[in-house]
């Protein structure tokens, strides 16, 4: 069985599920970066990555594989600051130089636009499957709203039990401090080696 970690729109997860429906069994778990059970980005109720193929984010989420969502609700808690970028970049390897100054301007982006640091979003889908103690998850049943003027691509996360049973686990608070130290540790694994960029 397979890890499918996906960190943009559903599309070509769910074009594998629907192509290839015997492969269904062989997928252990997806762990992807989307949504949000308290609030959107690109709209009041809806995250991008959902929000430009709801359709397909709602294939994926009823597949009937085990979904683990690191959505906004998580992911803007994930913050970087200076002295989390300055921390990797004294690793002093070539990775670690290259992820400090994209974190770097990701920090500065966002000061601008009010934010208190950089959040990290797409790592959460990955640092939820190697550290999920680092994570407060929430088992729910998330539902995707596929119409709507207003809440297209709004993923609805019900613990009542009224849309269904329970089809994701969402990360919802994280360990800030935890996460950063694993950011810093990982850059630590190209010692020594040269990488293109």
């Amino acid at each position: 069985p397979v890890t499918i970690v996906s960190t943009g729109p559903q599309t070509n997860v769910a074009a594998l599920l629907l192509a290839h429906p015997e492969l269904k069994e062989k997928i252990a778990r997806i762990s992807l970066m989307g949504g949000g059970i308290a609030t959107g980005n690109w709209t009041p109720a809806a995250e991008f990555n959902i929000l430009v193929d709801p359709e397909a984010a709602q294939t994926v989420f009823q597949c009937g594989r085990p979904v683990i969502m690191a959505g906004l609700d998580v992911t803007l808690k994930a913050l970087i600051f200076p002295e989390d970028f300055e921390r990797i970049r004294s690793v002093g390897n070539q990775v670690a130089h290259v992820v400090a100054e994209w974190l770097e301007f990701f920090y500065i982006f966002h000061r601008e636009i009010g934010y208190a640091g950089a959040p990290v979003h797409d790592p959460c889908a990955v640092a939820s499957l190697l550290r999920p103690e680092l994570f407060t998850r929430q088992a729910m049943h998330v539902a995707i709203e596929t119409q709507g003027e207003y809440c297209r691509g709004c993923t609805v996360g019900d613990t009542s039990g009224k849309l269904g049973e329970d089809n994701a686990i969402c990360c919802m608070n994280v360990d800030r401090q935890g996460f950063a130290d694993l950011l810093a540790e990982a850059v630590k694994f190209y010692d020594g080696r040269e990488v293109p960029v």
